[in-house]
């Protein structure tokens, strides 16, 4: 397959010659899933299709509606975490850490090398430290405010994982959280890609969650949307006549991102790939004549990356589970690229959905699709419902000649947001930023 072209061009500069924009490349990640802890652990299960959703074990799920979750397997904040920041912080942040770690040293870069204010740190949250926050809400009106710690102060803050990773890394260039739900990790790279575009050389980017907790898993009940479905092959179904509702999953994936002359410059590989393009918008309020806006934000991400539906090889859905919203990603998709017009996958359905990690894990698995010429397949679902006019990949991987593949994301609440990536050898940069 030729790759296709674009331009685009930074701000003219004091003599007025404009010079090209290179698209950021991603040249490390960092996984830690239900799937696995590690990139390969967690693209193995993907292409395996063996899923890692089971009952609850991190507190009793019995007295709730719903007992399925995707836990990470085997994590143990000891081994990964110094031992004094996991009295201090939450379980959300132990995984960023860790993942940061494995991200770090998947790209090779040693950030004391680099300069310290030129590298950056933007993560994803959903709901901050949530299990951290009700020990402390527990130890609140069981006994006294003299009981709550000091560190709830921080500890559940939105922010917290954004910070420990900064200070740890020495990266102290701009920081920043996005607070997006499931859409947030999209969000997230995409600002990753604009502090590149302004100076930034690396920026540490994407989320984790960790909201499995009675309060967490309470909160989340509340939008209705959860399957209380408990067989555990069929309770997450996209797209399928029987889907129910989605299920809850812990982690999530970090990102490396880098300024493609600077990765250079210090002799790093190709890397997994490149960002091309971003968009984001968010749905009008219920009740309002306006329609959904997921089709009109992909069109806005392919716009900036400068490319056409034809160029998109594969997409990786939201895929909430919900029929209603099944229904509108599928037509929005129908609408873009045509009827069963591009493979789509949810890998998703082996984790459930990690939040303020999902996007982020679906952006880490659409990339190592890209390194691996292949789709993985969606695990769960039979066929896609009647009138859903996608290709839903199922059964088995499709082998596939990958340049360009799509991430979509929405968050409760009506956040869109896609994001496109780009084969590491396809230099196609976007256009610039809005």
């Amino acid at each position: 397959m030729t790759p296709p072209t674009a331009t685009s061009e930074a701000p003219a500069s004091a003599t007025g010659v404009t010079t090209p924009v290179r698209a950021p490349v991603v040249t490390g990640l960092g996984i830690l899933a239900p799937t696995g802890i590690g990139t390969e652990e967690h693209w193995s299960a993907v292409l395996a299709g063996r899923s890692a959703i089971d009952r609850i074990t991190l507190f009793d799920p019995a007295p709730y509606p719903v007992k399925l979750a995707g836990q990470v397997p085997g994590f143990v904040a000891k081994e990964r975490v110094p031992s004094r920041l996991i009295s201090q912080t939450d379980r959300w942040t132990h995984l960023g850490l860790a993942a940061a770690e494995a991200a770090i040293a998947d790209a090779g870069v040693v950030p004391a090398e680099l300069p310290e204010y030129e590298m950056a740190v933007v993560t994803s949250s959903s709901s901050g430290g949530t299990e951290f926050g009700q020990h402390e809400m527990e130890n609140l009106y069981q006994h006294a405010p003299d009981w709550v710690g000091a560190y709830q102060s921080i500890a559940w803050f939105y922010a917290a994982t954004t910070g420990q990773i900064s200070i740890r890394h020495g990266l102290r260039g701009p920081c920043g959280v996005l607070c997006c739900e499931q859409a947030g990790g999209l969000d997230a790279i995409g600002q990753a890609r604009r502090l590149i575009r302004t100076g930034a050389k690396l920026v540490m980017t994407g989320g984790t969650d960790a909201s499995l907790c009675p309060y967490g898993l309470t909160a989340q009940l509340t939008t209705g949307q959860l399957s209380t479905v408990q067989d555990p092959a069929r309770a997450y179904l996209p797209f399928d006549a029987d889907a129910s509702g989605y299920l809850p999953g812990e982690g999530g994936a970090l990102l490396v991102v880098e300024d493609a002359d600077a990765a250079e410059a210090r002799g790093a590989g190709p890397g997994y790939g490149r960002v091309l393009g971003y968009a984001a918008a968010f749905d009008p309020p219920p009740g309002s004549d306006r329609g959904p806006v997921l089709a009109r934000t992909v069109r806005s991400a392919l716009a900036d990356a400068g490319l056409e539906p034809a160029a998109v090889d594969v997409v990786f859905a939201d895929a909430l589970g919900v029929p209603d919203a099944d229904r509108a990603e599928a037509a929005a998709l129908a609408e873009v690229f045509g009827p069963r017009g591009v493979p789509v996958t949810a890998p998703k359905t082996l984790t459930g959905r990690l939040y303020g990690g999902g996007a982020a894990l679906d952006a880490a698995t659409a990339l190592l699709a890209l390194r691996d010429q292949v789709v993985p397949h969606t695990a769960g679902p039979a066929a896609p419902a009647s009138g859903y006019e996608i290709d839903l990949v199922l059964g088995e991987p499709r082998r596939a000649g990958l340049r360009t593949a799509l991430v979509v994301a929405r968050g409760h609440g009506g956040f869109n947001a896609a994001l496109v990536l780009g084969h590491p050898q396809q230099d196609v940069p976007g256009h610039n930023e809005k």
